[in-house]
C-alpha cells in the first residue's frame, strides 16, 4: 500500500548470500580435492617408477657381482641415492592418504565439534614442523652440492634435494587438506587453530634466543618435558607419531641445546642411507604380489584343507597362515590384508564375534612381527648396529612361543563351537 513501510524480510535477503558462501565453498572444494588427486596420483606413479628401478638396479648389481664376478660398483651408491628420493616420496603418499600413524582412539570419542579442532590441528602442527624444518633443509642440500660422489661422480645434492621437496610436497598437502577440511566444517575452527599455531610458532622463535639458559637450569627434565609431557600430549590429540616426535626433537635441540636446526635434517639423511633400509620397499612389494596373485589364499586353503574341520580349526588355520606368509613376505599389513578375506565369511559362519576375529588377527599380526624377514628388526638393525641375520635367528622363538600361545587361547574359546567344516 502507498504511504506503509516497506518491510524487508531478513531471512529471504540474507539466502542469497548463504547460498553464494555455500557454493563458493562447494566450488573451493572441488578444486582443492582435484589438484590434491591429481597431484597425489602423479607421485605415487613417481613412486612407483622409482620402485621399479631400484629392483632393477638391485638385480642388476647382484647377478655382476655373484654371477659375472664383476661388480658394478655404482650400484649401491645409485641405489641409496634412489632410496632416499623414494622414501621421501613414500612420506608424501602416505601423508596424501592421510596414512600417517597416529592414535584416533581419543579423538573418536569426542563430540564432531571437538573432533573438527583434532581433526586441524593434526594438519597444523605437521605444518608448523615442516615450514620449521624446511630452511634448514634447503641449506642442507645446497651445502651438499659441492660434495661429489666418489662412483657416480656427480653432486650429492641430486640426492640431499629429496628432502626439502619432500618437505614442499607434504607441506602442499597439509595446505590442501586443510582447506577441504574447512571447506567441509566451520571455517572459524580452521582459521582460529591457524592463527593459534602461528601465535605458537612466534613466541618460540622470540624466546629461542633466551630459551637455552632457561632450559639449561632443568637439566634432564628436559626430556620428560619435550618427549613424554610434549609427544605424549601430541600423540594423545591424534597428531600423527612422526610429526609429534619431530617437532618434540626439533624443539628440544633449538631450546635447549642451542644447536642449529641442521642436525635434525642431517640425521634424517643418516637415518634414511643405511643400505639394509631398501629391504623394506622391496618385501612391501614382496607382500602386495603374494595378495594380488592369490598365493595367500592358496596356502590358507591348503591349511583350512588339513585342520579345518576340529575345534577352532579356523583360528589355527588364522595364526598359521600369518606365520607362513609373514616368513615370505615383511609388510604385515599386507598379510592380514591377505588372509583376513578369505578366513573371517567361513568364522562368522561359524559364530565368532567379529570383535573377536579383528583382535586375533591384531595379536597374529603382533606375533608375527619377529618372524623373518621383519621389517621391524631389519630397521632395528640399522639403526643399532646389530646383525640383521642375528635378529633374524633370535626373532623365531618368541614368534613360535606366542603362536602356541595364541593357539592355546584359541582353543579354550572355541570349546563349545560345534565344528561345521568338512574333513577333507
Amino acid at each position: 500500500m502507498p504511504g506503509e513501510p516497506h518491510v524487508t524480510n531478513p531471512i529471504a535477503a540474507a539466502a542469497p548470500t548463504v547460498q553464494s558462501a555455500t557454493s563458493s565453498a562447494s566450488a573451493t572444494l572441488r578444486v582443492a580435492a582435484r589438484l590434491h588427486h591429481a597431484l597425489a596420483r602423479a607421485i605415487e606413479v613417481l613412486a612407483g617408477f622409482l620402485v621399479a628401478v631400484e629392483m632393477a638396479v638391485l638385480f642388476a648389481g647382484v647377478v655382476s657381482r655373484y654371477a659375472l664376478h664383476r661388480p658394478l660398483v655404482w650400484s649401491d651408491e645409485l641405489a641409496s641415492m634412489l632410496f632416499m628420493w623414494l622414501a621421501m616420496l613414500g612420506a608424501v603418499v602416505a601423508f596424501a592418504r592421510s596414512a600417517h600413524m597416529r592414535m584416533t582412539a581419543l579423538v573418536a570419542r569426542v563430540s564432531p565439534a571437538r573432533r573438527s579442532w583434532a581433526e586441524a590441528a593434526a594438519l597444523v602442527v605437521p605444518i608448523v614442523f615442516l615450514v620449521l624444518v624446511f630452511p634448514p633443509a634447503f641449506e642442507y642440500a645446497k651445502g651438499e652440492a659441492d660434495i661429489v660422489t666418489p662412483a657416480l661422480e656427480v653432486a650429492n645434492a641430486w640426492r640431499a634435494s629429496a628432502l626439502p621437496i619432500g618437505i614442499a610436497l607434504m607441506t602442499v598437502f597439509a595446505l590442501l587438506q586443510l582447506v577441504q577440511l574447512a571447506s567441509r566444517s566451520r571455517t572459524l575452527v580452521v582459521v582460529a587453530i591457524v592463527v593459534l599455531a602461528i601465535l605458537v610458532v612466534a613466541a618460540a622463535v622470540a624466546v629461542a634466543s633466551h630459551a637455552p639458559a632457561t632450559f639449561a637450569s632443568l637439566g634432564r627434565w628436559n626430556l620428560v618435558l619435550f618427549f613424554v609431557v610434549g609427544v605424549g600430549a601430541m600423540v594423545l590429540s591424534g597428531i600423527p607419531i612422526a610429526f609429534s616426535f619431530g617437532l618434540a626433537t626439533l624443539g628440544y635441540i633449538v631450546l635447549t641445546t642451542g644447536a642449529p636446526p641442521s642436525v635434525v635434517v642431517g640425521r634424517m639423511d643418516e637415518g634414511m642411507s643405511h643400505l639394509i633400509l631398501l629391504a623394506v620397499p622391496l618385501f612391501i612389494f614382496l607382500g602386495g604380489l603374494i595378495e594380488v596373485t592369490g598365493m595367500a589364499r592358496q596356502m590358507v586353503d591348503f591349511l583350512a584343507s588339513m585342520i579345518g574341520h576340529v575345534k577352532g580349526g579356523l583360528s589355527y588355520v588364522l595364526l598359521g597362515a600369518m606365520v607362513l606368509v609373514s616368513g615370505i613376505s615383511g609388510a604385515k599389513a599386507a598379510d592380514m590384508a591377505a588372509v583376513a578375506p578369505v578366513l573371517f565369511p567361513e568364522m562368522k559362519a561359524r559364530g565368532a564375534p567379529p570383535g573377536e576375529l579383528v583382535a586375533l588377527l591384531s595379536a597374529s599380526g603382533a606375533m608375527s612381527e619377529t618372524i623373518p624377514p621383519s621389517l621391524v628388526l631389519i630397521t632395528i638393525g640399522s639403526v643399532t648396529g646389530v646383525s640383521i641375520a642375528a635378529l633374524f635367528t633370535g626373532g623365531l622363538v618368541p614368534a613360535l612361543v606366542l603362536a602356541f600361545a595364541l593357539a592355546a587361547v584359541a582353543r579354550w574359546r572355541a570349546r563349545g563351537e560345534v565344528p561345521t567344516m568338512a574333513r577333507a
